[in-house]
């Protein structure tokens, strides 16, 4: 009989559906229970695509001795956490002060009025690695919960005073200088892979903040080590195993130093952030495989991760059939069997032998360089090229005919920002009229189906079902950075507009006045143990480095000083960590580039789609210029960067800017480049 997960429409909450656990969601009718019948709660948290989530379900929650035994005495939560990322973030930080490590899925022992006081993450069905099983985890809480409650209790609140220490954001004067990004980058260097790119040791993840950081420094302070270091980390990661070789995108993270073996999983947000990236690094480079890179990922998102309204999926699972990688993988025969003569060459190219390179499988990899492979093969680099791209087509339709790993097929307004400004810019960047078109339409979604009626946001959506959940402080600052960049693609005033509105929504609803920044919540949320204010980027963005970029970006079309204040305050508060930690604050730095950098504004006025403008737009945008703000219009428009300015000679005529300290008017693309240029 399923249980009331039965009413969710998250896909991750229904794969616990006929569980012989007496699930509950995250609700009052359970926090009710575990109060009026003095129970813990058991919370339990997880996400679709999460392997090690599946396990656990399967050795412990579908088993029915171990369900008795949480049935009597818990009351068991189960948590999407894409879904409340409120209730992940509380609880993990939970988690990590009391083990020193988190992950998922994450277990964590709560009092009936939700204060932690014991958790971990994957727990086995029996003993091993010095890890208890489920069952003698659960028995030595009962057993304190019935035998030390005072201790219980007094625990529980220490850990929660711990988690509510509220971050301060109340800005340092004069750090935020050119100098800072010079030692940012020496700490990074002292963890670089200078063999095999990325930072550290494994698991490897993409550390697409990171690289993004890099290309913005080398951009404006022409620092080769910036550029060296994302290269090579871009090359390694376009050339390994956690790259999907046939179909685009990427996969979580890579379970080894080389970018090998991968967790399968392929998230929304990754490939978001990827393929923004790599587009950032053909316009720095002009290399041709950065751009194949970010098309293939952003082809794959169109094709396997779109709803047709305009929305996008969150992300697939890693495991199919019941076994992780499986739809991904292939064996030497299996390859000569379809490829025929044309084995040898791809076998060649994506490193693919008998004994294979995970698990007795092949994960395709590339280990060699195309002419290398052609000069081997006794053929031309043109052949190898076309014939190599058969195959891969090939291969891919004989691979769409297996079974396919589970879709996580909600809509999350967060992630769908960070794919909006992908694929505005490069559909901009790359002149794809079909990737503008691939934006505009998830804009339009996401104004029609992920907004109250006031205009607040809401959180998730999927398909028959009504959007729901209060949208968080990420849900506003990526979808309002993303809606800029489509702005920035069509000139159309209405993404301009809405930007603004949830810029407004986020100071009103979320500024945290007594010690500056955001908090991740609402104001009007739902009352938790603690209000979370999250820094640090994890494998998305801080919501509140987002925020900050968001409002810096505002103030130069708006002239609102305002806004420009706020941020850099909160910016320059984390100087110290900044510069000490890049990698768990690169969205910071990227935001404290921005400032330094004495960013310009560029309003050309004419009509956008006039040739004579478009030619002006064209040059603005022939470089990466990451400290560049363009708008686009007549004078009468209704932002202040554009307003009242005049044309010369009746042609669509270009000011260049400083904080509204304008350079004179040029009306020619090369005048208009020689400003950029100065």
């Amino acid at each position: 009989m399923p249980n009331k997960l039965a009413q969710e429409s998250s896909p991750y909450l229904l794969q616990h559906v006929d569980n012989p656990v007496d699930w509950y969601s995250w609700d009052e009718e359970a926090l009710h229970r575990a109060r009026h019948e003095d129970k813990p709660i058991l919370l339990s948290i997880g996400y679709a695509a999460c392997h090690w989530c599946h396990v656990m379900a399967h050795e412990s929650f579908e088993d029915p001795t171990t369900a008795a035994f949480m049935n009597k005495h818990f009351v068991n939560v189960k948590v999407d956490r894409e879904e409340r990322p409120d209730l992940d973030a509380i609880y993990m930080q939970a988690v990590v002060a009391m083990t020193g490590q988190g992950g998922w899925p994450m277990t964590v022992f709560l009092t009936p009025d939700g204060q932690p006081f014991y958790g971990g993450t994957y727990f086995p069905p029996a003993p091993r690695y010095g890890m208890p099983s489920f069952i003698q985890l659960m028995q030595g809480i009962i057993n304190a919960w019935q035998t030390k409650r005072q201790e219980i209790l007094q625990s529980a609140g220490d850990i929660t005073k711990h988690l509510r220490r509220t971050a301060v954001l109340t800005g340092e004067e004069d750090v935020l200088t050119p100098g800072m990004f010079g030692k940012a980058t020496a700490a990074l260097a002292q963890t670089f892979d200078h063999e095999r790119g990325g930072f550290g040791g494994a698991p490897k993840f993409p550390p697409s903040m990171t690289v993004e950081y890099l290309l913005q420094s080398f951009v404006l302070h022409k620092d080769s080590r910036t550029l060296h270091m994302a290269e090579t980390t871009l090359k390694k990661m376009a050339y390994g195993g956690m790259y999907d070789q046939l179909g685009g995108g990427f996969a979580r993270y890579s379970t080894d130093i080389h970018w090998l073996v991968p967790h399968f999983e392929k998230m929304l947000y990754d490939n978001a952030l990827l393929a923004r990236v790599y587009l950032h690094a053909y316009q720095v480079t002009e290399e041709p495989l950065y751009r194949r890179i970010a098309e293939e990922t952003l082809d794959f998102v169109v094709r396997e991760l779109r709803h047709e309204a305009g929305g996008f999926y969150s992300s697939y699972d890693a495991d199919s059939e019941g076994e992780e990688g499986k739809f991904y993988t292939w064996s030497a025969p299996e390859i000569e069997g379809y490829l025929g003569e044309d084995a040898e060459l791809f076998k060649l190219y994506y490193g693919v032998t008998e004994t294979g390179n995970w698990e007795g499988t092949n994960i395709l990899n590339i280990q060699k360089e195309l002419d290398e492979v052609a000069w081997a093969a006794k053929m031309s680099e043109k052949e190898a090229a076309e014939r190599l791209a058969a195959a891969k087509q090939k291969l891919y339709d004989i691979r769409a005919q297996r079974i396919w790993p589970g879709l996580d097929d909600k809509v999350l307004t967060a992630w769908n920002g960070l794919m909006l400004a992908t694929f505005a810019e490069a559909g901009r960047v790359l002149n794809r009229p079909d990737y503008t078109e691939t934006a505009v339409r998830n804009a339009q979604f996401l104004y029609k189906t992920m907004r109250t009626g006031d205009g607040r946001l809401l959180r998730t959506w999927k398909s028959g079902s009504e959007a729901k959940y209060n949208g968080y402080l990420e849900d506003y600052a990526y979808l309002a950075d993303g809606l800029l960049a489509l702005y920035q693609t069509t000139f159309d005033e209405q993404w301009f507009t809405w930007a603004h509105e949830l810029a407004e929504m986020m100071r009103t609803h979320f500024y945290d006045a007594d010690h500056g920044g955001f908090f991740d919540t609402s104001d009007d949320h739902e009352a938790l143990i603690h209000r979370p204010k999250d820094l640090q980027d994890n494998a998305v963005p801080s919501a509140n480095a987002m925020a900050a970029q968001v409002l810096l970006k505002l103030s130069l079309y708006l002239g609102n000083q305002n806004y420009w204040d706020v941020a850099e305050t909160a910016v320059s508060s984390l100087y110290g960590a900044m510069v000490q930690h890049p990698n768990a604050f690169a969205h910071w730095l990227c935001t404290a580039v921005f400032i330094t950098s004495q960013p310009k504004e560029v309003a050309i006025i004419g009509d956008p789609a006039a040739p004579d403008t478009q030619a002006l737009i064209h040059t603005t945008f022939a470089a990466f210029r990451p400290n560049l703000m363009v708008a686009a219009g007549e004078a009468s428009s209704q932002i202040p960067l554009l307003t009242e300015r005049q044309r010369l000679e009746d042609k669509a005529t270009a000011y260049v800017c400083r904080h509204f300290v304008c350079q004179q008017p040029v009306n020619t693309p090369e005048a208009l480049a020689a400003q950029l240029a100065s």
